[in-house]
């Protein structure tokens, strides 16, 4: 393949929209802590370092080797260790890190771990207003040394979750940036779905446009051919695609400044009006994500979303995706609002407001079947409504004449 990748224009946005937008995060991560009266937040994850500070180092290193850290006091410095730059956005001062992964300080933990927890306590004793701290997922060693000197420990990413939930304005640009990359990516790969062209191949010309619009990484290799899509959640293999196949994709993009694209599409390979099987398949899905988008007000419980949601033939009700609608800004976010046969083991409530962005999903494919059929939506709540984010055409030949 020889694909050549066009540069989609970002939005112009000034250092002061950039950094009010930081500001902005900032103080709904710091809103959060002080509704749980948490004194202090030590942030780990890759994405909430994103969202904090803008942090962008070795971002999957750091998802699973964690030698960065930050301190986020309700009030007070911003304290980074770890990081190679020192301008990020409303940090006060950088400090090299105590490791506590065996990486970097091998299998006994325990010393570096000491070492850690004394820095916090230092630290707690000068900005501190009470005994509560916030920590995410580590070492289990650093919450047992920290509860030993009398902390009360608390997990942070919950308090992310809450502050990521509502969008600032330039959020939403930076949103329809990454979406406009991710649908171009998209039109490529469609225009080059030929038989003879395996899975990945085809998987990749989504990787090479985002990476050469700076963006940051996919989230899985979610594209299957054929038999291979159904059922969903089988990643992209060296199988050949053949012609008349289903091409179904879910594209999990992080793109500049960390924001996603989760748009999901299926076509047929060489394109027409496909079988029975297909076009059921697909009109199913259609429906489904229209339908659901349209459900959508503020102020809606997510309890009243998931029961007046599309009701699924029988045929794909016992196949159908993990959740009817999700949250998305950096990546996935809360909510996470499951379909009614699922919400009593696993659905907890909350209230849709201005300013989320949700991703109406589908999955049509019938249990035993060879055809699997994934459409997704990503959509703005509004005050009056609905944004629709994204505008990857649809399948006319897959669908009834309206």
């Amino acid at each position: 393949m020889n694909i050549s990748t066009k540069i989609i224009p970002a939005p112009k946005l000034s250092d002061q929209a950039l950094n009010d937008m930081f500001t902005y995060r900032l103080g709904r991560l710091r809103t959060s802590m002080a509704e749980k009266n948490v004194s202090l937040s030590i942030l780990v994850s890759h994405v909430s370092l994103r969202y904090a500070i803008d942090f962008d180092e070795f971002q999957i290193f750091q998802s699973h080797i964690p030698t960065c850290y930050l301190f986020v006091p309700t009030e007070g410095p911003l304290v980074m260790h770890g990081a190679t730059r020192r301008d990020f956005p409303n940090v006060s001062e950088y400090r090299r890190p105590n490791f506590i992964s065996p990486f970097d300080s091998g299998f006994d933990l325990n010393n570096s771990v000491k070492k850690f927890s004394e820095e916090v306590d230092s630290f707690m004793k000068e900005y501190g207003h009470n005994n509560k701290i916030a920590i995410e997922r580590i070492t289990p060693l650093a919450t047992q040394s920290l509860k030993s000197l009398g902390y009360q420990v608390s997990d942070a990413e919950c308090l992310l979750e809450k502050a990521k939930v509502i969008k600032y304005e330039t959020e939403i640009e930076c949103i329809k940036h990454t979406i406009a990359i991710a649908e171009y990516g998209m039109k490529l790969m469609q225009e080059n779905t030929h038989a003879g062209l395996t899975e990945r191949q085809l998987w990749s010309i989504l990787h090479q446009v985002n990476i050469a619009n700076n963006g940051s990484w996919i989230e899985g290799h979610m594209l299957s051919s054929g038999p291979r899509t159904n059922p969903w959640l089988q990643e992209a293999s060296e199988r050949v695609i053949e012609r008349g196949d289903m091409v179904a994709l879910d594209t999990d993009l992080i793109g500049p400044r960390g924001y996603m694209a989760d748009i999901s599409r299926s076509w047929i390979c060489g394109g027409g009006r496909g079988n029975t099987e297909q076009r059921k398949a697909y009109q199913h899905a259609y429906d489904e994500v229209h339908f659901n988008i349209d459900a959508i007000k503020p102020g809606m419980s997510f309890s009243e979303l998931s029961i007046g949601a599309f009701q699924r033939n029988d045929i794909y009700k016992s196949n159908n995706y993990p959740c009817v609608y999700h949250g998305a800004g950096l990546t996935d976010e809360y909510p996470k609002i499951y379909y009614e046969e699922d919400w009593a083991r696993d659905g907890y409530d909350g209230i849709v407001e201005p300013n989320m962005v949700l991703c109406v999903e589908s999955y049509s494919g019938a249990e035993g079947g060879e055809v699997g059929v994934k459409l997704e939506q990503m959509v703005l709540v509004t005050e009056t409504g609905i944004e629709i984010l994204s505008h990857y055409p649809f399948e006319d030949n897959l669908i009834k004449l309206k």
